[in-house]
């Protein structure tokens, strides 16, 4: 062997008696760079590369390395072979490389890698080429990141026995545990030294470049060493120099503080979606700074600008407040509009009709001041009544749809050689919480305290009530802990003396019951502290507020969030969750808004569930397949102008659907509406298409966990069933309510599931008939068939012949009892003879929830539906026993409404947030505040229980006492649907 390669072999031999334990090493980097280190020859792969990275922060083109874990080693072994280091805990001298060069590389993706992405892909509905295709280094870091933790699940499920794997997927019982963060800063300890500090951004914009920026800042911040350090090899701040409060005050003392943008909108750009009379009309932008809905200062406004196909604004938009006062959860929100001399029949105030808004984060994901160019690709569609135009509850994510969104280019300037960021701190000095800790409350000041806390989340605070709940709050605290909510509305988010105090109080909070701290995930509450804290009290009841929680993601401007991790972790340690979370991201991942986040969390949940990818994987292959029928059906149906030929189109449904692609695809597969139920075969013979508009599927499948019996199974194409499964979902929760007060009232919250974009499943609940077709069986005339008040009563005695009739009938009238108080409480609308059923064991229940919050159907200006609940006389004649006199039974109903009425009463405030949390769901009569106040409405929140009680009596008198235009409506409903 030569001397040279001698030499080289004994550079890993162990240092013995000369001491020397370090060994020099070439590292060589994917970005052209070359660092040569002197490294412990015992330290691990994973040490060497954490030394590396800290290293190579000094040199250029460090951020286009993205995360640490993206990369491996690579070197040439003792065989002169490359080879790649996956396994990095091994010491470096038990690697012994040829020579003593590491190649950092990206890591490859492998054969099973590629077809396991490809598995994704197809599963979640979007290519994961799409999300490796995006310039965008959070979507790199996040999923990394989540990579990382998947890999690292699914090692820990390898080494699980079966029955460990049984009850980590399949617990008894849904439960939540701690939630854990893989951060670890408990030795940190940071003091804010904002005092006198003061920041300036000012951003020009220039035509054509769009925006000018000039910037003075200064963030003076005190952190221990150690946290610098551990930062830096976390990655998750990037490298600075730390500046002394006693270095910039001079500097920057007197700078006003503003932050401005001059804009503009290229040539090349789409044309601005103007008003079609152009007369005397010029463009505008209005810019907001927000942190939640609150306004952090006066809105900017820009210059005039009139033009054809370009439009300029060449004055700086100012704002009163300084950086350094700024919440690290603040947004930048632009509108544009138009300006005219004279619009008639416009709503907009001040002769303004809005064009386009969009909204961006004053620092990213790691928490650093944006700098640089920004382009922000606009959206079109306004929602009603929006505050200055500007869309703060809007997303912050920029129209993906570019060739058809108006581009708007800001420029953050550079205001120093080092980043600006805003420092994580989980533990305040003891100072910001010393002071108002022993303040005693007056008696009177508690009284009315005690008064505004009571209120519901609707209910609006005065300046000074705010003023009195931030004086007293660690009375509050002590007191009244779920009023955290309204304490944060207090807040003044733009002086961070009062961030701090906050942050501070956050520490020492009680912990809330998760349907308290569900409010706390409304985007009135942005601060990332706050939300963590929600999160960490969601351990109980996930599954029943899963469909909130999905839709709260959108209110999280960054993709790496807590509530992200714990719903991820959530759903791979339990198959059920884990079901439901994927089909109501899937289910919106065709958004715009929502694509790319929705996605990335799809990808997450997939990769650390890898056995659950298959049992999916059949579902949606079987929805492609269902929805396949339909659209065959349609397209038959519009062709079809005789019963014969709908024979026919019946005939070559059932001939489609015994073909073995579509047998074998239908076949055993786990229901998406219920996992835990296995469905066998299609019972083609019994299978149809509806009646309605889109011709919904009904499947029917042979149960097989259950030999005999069938199961049957909705297929809709063409209808939202989100606002269904949303009422579904609260009828759900109202049952759970009432059963916790002692009272059974027999709800039947029938299983609903959006699957897509217009699609979903509806559970066919089994013996049971609507209304309408129990009338009508029992008369030779339509319109006879409404008055029949006997029908009802003959059928459930042909149901339930001798002594079961009874139980029938107590059904009925705990089932009736519960939903005329539920449909009252919702505003539930369109209650027609076709939208009531009656199980053949006695319980009705409503169907086709279409209309809620008091959106009552009318005809010509005339509201056809007149009561606020359905009671008809022939439901009476059931409660009665088909005795007139039987004002006992009648009695126990009217008390069963009453208790039931009150009791959803004291969880009004949980009914209220959770349509709250819906607000940017685009559910058709879910839009605004607004729509909300019906419940608070039908409630009677703010009202004593014996006011309430005086209202919903009244609202029973009125339901029995206008019937009959219920009556009447129905005859309609059945004249019109027979011909």
């Amino acid at each position: 062997m030569p001397p040279a390669m001698t030499d080289q072999l004994d550079v890993w031999s162990d240092p013995g008696l000369d001491g020397d334990d370090q060994v020099t090493v070439d590292f060589l980097l994917p970005t052209g760079i070359y660092i040569q280190m002197d490294v412990p020859r015992e330290s691990t792969i994973q040490q060497i590369k954490q030394m590396l990275w800290k290293q190579a922060q000094a040199y250029p083109l460090f951020s286009l390395l993205g995360e640490i874990d993206s990369h491996i080693f690579e070197c040439v072994n003792q065989a002169a072979v490359h080879e790649e280091l996956e396994d990095e805990s091994r010491r470096l001298c038990d690697v012994r490389p040829f020579l003593p060069v590491l190649k950092l590389i990206t890591r490859n993706c492998g054969r099973a890698e590629r077809l396991l992405d490809s598995k994704i892909g197809v599963l979640i509905g979007k290519g994961l080429h799409e999300l490796d295709a995006l310039q965008d280094q959070e979507v790199k870091d996040f999923r990394i990141k989540m990579q990382r933790i998947s890999e690292e699940k699914m090692q820990r499920v390898q080494t699980m026995s079966w029955g460990e794997w049984l009850h980590s997927c399949f617990p008894p019982q849904i439960e939540a545990g701690p939630f854990e963060d893989d951060r670890n800063e408990g030795d940190i300890k940071i003091t804010m030294h904002y005092n006198q500090s003061q920041l300036c951004l000012y951003v020009c914009v220039r035509v054509r470049a769009c925006v000018r920026a000039c910037v003075r800042a200064c963030v003076c911040v005190c952190v221990c060493e150690k946290y610098i350090r551990s930062c830096l090899l976390a990655q998750e701040i990037p490298h600075f120099t730390m500046v002394h409060c006693s270095d910039v005050m001079a500097m920057f003392e007197h700078e006003i503080s503003t932050i401005g943008a001059v804009l503009t909108r290229k040539s090349s750009n789409p044309p601005l979606p103007l008003p079609p009379k152009r007369r005397g009309l010029s463009v505008q932008v209005r810019a907001g700074l927000f942190h939640g809905t609150e306004l952090l200062c006066k809105p900017a406004v820009s210059n005039e600008s009139s033009g054809r196909s370009e439009y300029v604004w060449n004055r700086t938009l100012e704002f009163e407040i300084s950086i350094c006062d700024l919440p690290r959860m603040a947004r930048l929100c632009f509108a544009i509009y138009a300006v005219m001399d004279k619009v008639k029949k416009q709503k907009s105030t001040k002769n303004h009709y809005p064009i386009a808004w969009v909204n961006t984060m004053v620092f990213d994901y790691r928490g650093q001041l944006k700098t640089g160019d920004i382009i922000l690709h606009t959206w079109s569609s306004f929602p009603d009544e929006l505050e200055e135009m500007l869309n703060p509850i809007g997303t912050i994510q920029t129209n993906p749809y570019t060739e058809n969104a108006t581009a708007l280019h800001i420029r953050f300037p550079e205001y120093s050689t080092h980043p600006v960021i805003f420092p994580p701190f989980d533990k305040v000095s003891v100072t910001c919480i010393c002071g108002l800790h022993g303040e005693l409350c007056s008696q009177t000041f508690h009284i009315e305290l005690k008064e505004i806390m009571e209120r519901d989340p609707l209910s609006q605070l005065c300046e000074n009530e705010k003023d009195l709940i931030w004086t007293l709050r660690y009375d509050c605290r002590e007191n009244f802990p779920q009023s955290l909510p309204k304490l944060l509305l207090s807040v003044k988010w733009s002086k961070h003396e009062d961030m701090a105090q906050l942050q501070a109080l956050l520490q020492i909070w009680p912990r809330l019951h998760p349907r308290d701290a569900l409010e706390l995930l409304d985007f009135n509450y942005p601060d990332q502290y706050v939300r963590e804290y929600a999160v960490s009290c969601l351990d109980e009841e996930l599954s029943q507020y899963l469909l909130q929680l999905v839709q709260v993601l959108r209110y999280e401007p960054y993709y790496d969030c807590a509530l992200t991790r714990f719903l991820l972790e959530r759903a791979q340690t339990n198959r059920k969750i884990g079901h439901f979370l994927f089909w109501h991201l899937r289910s919106e991942i065709h958004m715009p808004a929502v694509s790319v986040q929705f996605a990335l969390i799809l990808e997450a949940y997939c990769r650390g569930c890898i056995p659950h990818i298959e049992v999916l994987k059949k579902q949606v292959e079987a929805l492609s397949k269902l929805k396949a029928v339909n659209e065959l059906i349609k397209l038959g149906t519009i062709k079809a102008k005789n019963k014969t030929k709908e024979a026919q189109l019946k005939e070559a449904m059932m001939k489609c659907l015994r073909q073995t692609g579509f047998i074998e695809t239908l076949s055993d597969l786990h229901s998406p509406l219920n996992p835990q139920v296995l469905l066998g075969g299609v019972n083609v013979e019994k299978c149809r298409y509806m009646d309605s508009k889109m011709k919904p599927l009904w499947i029917v499948y042979h149960n097989k966990l259950l030999v005999g019996d069938t199961l049957g199974i909705i297929f809709k194409n063409g209808d939202d069933l989100r606002q269904d499964m949303l009422t579904l979902q609260i009828l759900k929760l109202m049952d759970i309510l009432w059963k916790e007060a002692n009272l059974d009232l027999r709800v039947v919250p029938y299983g609903c599931l959006a699957t897509g974009d217009r699609t979903g499943l509806i559970e066919v609940v089994s013996s049971a008939d609507t209304i309408a077709n129990i009338q009508k069986n029992s008369s030779n005339m339509a319109a006879a068939a409404a008055f029949n008040k006997d029908a009802l009563l003959n059928w459930l005695k042909d149901k339930n012949p001798g002594d079961a009739l009874e139980k029938a009938i107590e059904e009925f009238t705990l089932s009736c009892a519960g939903y005329c108080v539920a449909t009252y409480v919702l505003g539930i609308g369109d209650r027609h003879s076709d939208n009531i059923m009656v199980c053949s064991t006695g319980q009705l229940f409503h169907i086709d929830f279409g209309h809620i919050l008091g959106n009552f159907k009318s005809k010509f200006g005339i509201k056809r539906e007149r009561v606020p609940f359905i009671l008809t006389h022939d439901f009476i004649h059931v409660i009665q026993q088909g005795k007139t006199g039987n004002t006992e039974k009648f009695g126990s109903f009217r008390q069963y409404c009453e208790d039931a009425y009150l009791i959803l009463r004291k969880n009004g405030n949980l009914f209220i947030t959770l349509f709250a949390l819906m607000l940017t769901a685009g559910l058709p009569e879910l839009t605004s505040v607004k729509d909300i106040q019906y419940l608070k409405d039908s409630l009677a929140l703010g009202k004593t229980d014996e006011e309430a009680l005086k209202q919903f009596r009244q609202k029973f008198d009125e339901a029995l006492r206008e019937s009959w235009t219920t009556k009447v409506n129905w005859m309609a409903h059945n004249v019109a649907h027979r011909s």
